[in-house]
């Protein structure tokens, strides 16, 4: 079936209307036969309904002929929806139903008065642009209503290729976007997608004979027949793609009208477009995500995921235009990944459902094909097993979007958010899809740069992450040998933990079956008694069981402990800054604040007492990532923050995230009271924000409570500090104390 096949249809559909009219005497002037909707736009499928108007002036009296028209149509045998209306009570009708309104924009003209059908579209489409920011909004609604309903063409088991996202529908209401001047879409890759889905539909309807939409599974291998496709495979992936081209279409011009809706007054046309720089080489332009003025894409390899990156944290659009010219002109990362880059990839699967029209706009582009070439064998791969609601490719990205509201359970979240992209990379092979997805894994995890400690888990995770609810739901809970089977496959407590968070993620993405209240409790359950069998997670070695070095303090701290002193000592990565006065527990907390104002990223600090002449002074050592600090502006600084002269509160506003914002992304504070003997240790997990160490220090100083360590980490965007805790000049925390602490760090965290 082809574009001139329904050329074909519809001229023979044109000569008969036009005989019909003809043979009922229409008058000459005043009257007109249009045709309308999918019959306008001439793309009659086999089985299609005609959809015709007889349209006549007001006031015009009506006589046999208007009735006339219809007999000859009856009669061939086509299937008709006809109407007779007044040219004011058709513009009523566009004015106050929407459906209506779509419909007529693809007016026509059959037979009669050319004038009239003139007169009638030009109304209607200056009606459409004239009111189009009041109607925009309650068409939304109406295309996220069929959307929840319906499900995308891409994923759906029986889709359908007009009503389902992605479909026909989809693509006739871009067209209508396009006539209301506001925005624009692309017109040749919208009409190459749209001709396409016109080529299957029609298919469908010769295969069966009738004018149905909807593919169910017995026609794919024909359909591939008729589409002069490999198999039936091919035929889903081709269809899917389809509507997951129209889809993303769909959802770039979305954000573009909501742009435009929320913007005051007309739009302007042929204005450069102002950029608000973010930095690194990109910037964010009428809330789409671009390359800034003077970058040079063809010598930066982080550039792409950067961009991505800042686009799904902030919820913005990644522009198509940016990742197609990336994806063609960026140089080829280095195997292993640097640092940064892996980092910026966490970032970008841990921002939330913001994340899923960035990573569109990634494979749409190519983009994902320079990333992650694995990705290609589970592209737009349907899944067996029908509970599932979407393709493995899109299933992957969906887990990405539920682990990232568990991120606070687990203390690796970038092995987290990896294992969710590449839990079922392997049903893209003929085997067993855990066991090839694991050796998948394994050589994605070291590409990335993750040490071999960190591979082995994201390996673990994609060999075991079935591994859970299959003995939960399979296995009596209380026969010993259960949980000695599963033992045997999770050493310890961090692997409980993000086997349990990939479980929970991986469930949620398939189905809302598939994580029922029944299963989770079962799941829990077995993960609660793995957990009193593991034992405790390894966790940093405390300051106060290494021996602390003697700081070799300036004279004036000597000869008076309440001035303060600071040195800088740098190397390859980064600085390490030691800070000393008289001894106090908001010592570590003023610092915290010092260098989280001057934008330094702290990795680990130490506290410790010396004595010196006679006087305990307190004394601080920071690891941070940064160069080219100066040691005399820093001790000015402290002394103006440590004097209240200075708030640092004004200079650590959080950053706002999509992530961050999440339910079930807030912090968490897990103490572990056996970690050491001298200290209580406080595992923070939180979302990165500037000044989160020194709400944490500011919190535990409030309550009289020293840190002799801190140890931090930035994973994803996610913070997972250990402080090592206690009462000053004692050892560790009373229950109650320790209860204190985390209800006080909680609160910090919580204000911030």
């Amino acid at each position: 079936m082809t574009r001139q096949e329904r050329a074909d249809r519809t001229l023979e559909a044109d000569l008969l209307c036009r005989a019909a009219f003809d043979t009922a005497a229409c008058p000459d002037t005043g009257v007109a036969l249009v045709a309308v909707g999918g019959y306008g736009r001439e793309e009659l499928a086999p089985h299609s309904d005609l959809d015709v108007v007889l349209v006549h002036v007001d006031g015009l009296d009506l006589g046999s002929w208007a009735a006339d028209v219809w007999y000859p149509l009856w009669d061939s045998g086509h299937r008709i929806d006809h109407a007779v209306r007044s040219r004011g009570e058709v513009l009523d009708q566009v004015a106050g139903d929407l459906k209506v309104a779509l419909g007529m924009l693809d007016v026509r003209h059959l037979a009669g008065d050319p004038n009239l059908t003139l007169r009638l579209r030009t109304e209607m489409l200056a009606a459409w642009r004239r009111d189009a920011r009041r109607r925009l909004p309650e068409l939304r609604e109406l295309v996220l209503d069929r959307g929840r309903r319906l499900g995308e063409l891409a994923d759906a088991a029986v889709p359908d290729l007009k009503e389902s996202v992605g479909g026909l529908r989809d693509a006739t209401v871009l067209k209508a976007l396009v006539a209301t001047w506001l925005v624009d879409v692309p017109h040749a890759d919208l009409e190459r997608t749209r001709s396409a889905l016109l080529d299957t539909r029609d298919a469908l309807h010769a295969l069966t004979g009738r004018p149905t939409d909807r593919v169910t599974p017995e026609y794919w291998a024909d359909l591939a027949h008729a589409l002069e496709l490999p198999d039936a495979l091919a035929a889903q992936r081709h269809v899917r793609g389809l509507g997951r081209r129209v889809t993303h279409l769909g959802r770039l011009t979305w954000r573009r009208v909501e742009a435009v809706l929320r913007a005051p007054g007309p739009v302007g046309r042929g204005r450069r477009p102002a950029l608000e720089s973010l930095g690194h080489g990109v910037a964010v332009s009428h809330r789409e995500v671009v390359l800034d003025a003077g970058s040079r894409p063809d010598r930066d390899p982080l550039l792409l995921l950067r961009a991505a990156a800042e686009a799904a944290e902030r919820d913005l659009v990644l522009a198509p235009t940016t990742a197609a010219r990336l994806a063609r002109e960026a140089p080829e990362l280095p195997d292993p990944w640097p640092l940064e880059a892996r980092e910026l990839l966490v970032r970008l699967l841990g921002a939330g459902p913001s994340m899923l029209g960035v990573w569109e706009t990634l494979e749409e582009t190519g983009a994902t094909d320079r990333l992650l070439p694995e990705w290609a064998a589970v592209r737009l791969l349907p899944h067996a097993a029908t509970v599932h609601r979407f393709t493995v490719d899109r299933h992957l990205v969906q887990t990405c979007v539920e682990a990232s509201r568990l991120l606070d359970r687990v203390s690796r979240p970038d092995v987290l958010l990896v294992a969710a992209l590449l839990h079922d990379i392997g049903k893209g092979e003929d085997a067993d899809h855990s066991i090839a997805g694991e050796r998948l894994a394994r050589g994605i995890a070291a590409r990335l740069g993750f040490d071999q400690g960190a591979v082995d888990l994201v390996g673990l995770l994609v060999r075991r992450h079935l591994l859970l609810p299959e003995t939960a739901t399979t296995r009596d809970l209380d026969d010993p040998g259960t949980l000695a089977s599963v033992q045997g496959c999770v050493q310890d407590v961090e692997q409980l933990e993000l086997l349990a968070a990939l479980t929970e993620a991986d469930a949620r993405a398939t189905s809302e079956k598939a994580w029922s209240r029944w299963r989770a409790g079962l799941v829990g359950e077995l993960v609660d008694r793995l957990g009193a069998v593991v034992g405790h997670r390894k966790l940093p070695t405390p300051a106060r069981e290494w021996a602390p070095p003697d700081v070799d303090l300036a004279e004036s701290v000597r000869q008076d402990p309440t001035r303060v002193h600071v040195a800088v000592r740098q190397d390859e990565l980064g600085s390490t800054v030691t800070i000393a006065s008289g001894d106090r527990v908001a010592l570590l907390a003023d610092c915290a604040a010092l260098l989280a104002s001057q934008g330094a990223e702290v990795r680990a600090a130490r506290a410790w007492q010396q004595h010196v002449d006679g006087v305990d002074v307190g004394v601080t050592e920071w690891r941070v990532e940064r160069r080219g600090l100066d040691a005399a502006a820093l001790r000015t600084r402290l002394e103006a923050i440590v004097t209240g002269r200075v708030d640092p509160a004004e200079r650590l506003r959080p950053r706002s995230t999509s992530a961050a914002g999440q339910p079930g992304a807030g912090p968490a504070i897990v103490v572990h009271p056996d970690a050491s003997e001298r200290a209580t240790v406080l595992e923070v997990r939180a979302a990165d924000e500037p000044g989160l160490v020194h709400q944490v220090c500011r919190a535990l100083a409030g309550l009289d409570l020293a840190i002799c360590s801190a140890h931090v980490d930035t994973l994803g965007g996610r913070a997972v500090d250990v402080f090592y805790v206690h009462e000053p000049g004692a050892g560790a925390l009373t229950d109650a104390r320790a209860a204190a602490a985390v209800h006080a760090v909680r609160e910090a965290l919580a204000r911030q």
